[in-house]
């Protein structure tokens, strides 16, 4: 049984929880539009689309992470 690799950065974690918490943001950001919360939907919006871009940026360094410390 071989050992988990402890040095590993929890790079699928990290990624998949930023991926959520932006989707989770998006879809505030539809209910407070059908609520009538116009003036949050743009902020709220924004902020999920940020969440999608850094768990994109994650994945990035997951990759470069993966390729610097393989063969």
């Amino acid at each position: 049984m071989t050992q988990p690799d402890i040095a590993q950065p929890p790079f699928a974690a990290l990624c998949t929880s930023l991926a959520a918490l932006g989707t989770a943001l998006v879809a505030l950001a539809s209910q407070l539009r059908t609520a009538g919360y116009e003036q949050y939907v743009e902020s709220v919006g924004h902020a999920g689309g940020v969440m999608w871009v850094t768990a994109g940026l994650t994945a990035y360094t997951w990759y470069r992470h993966r390729q610097q410390h393989t063969g």
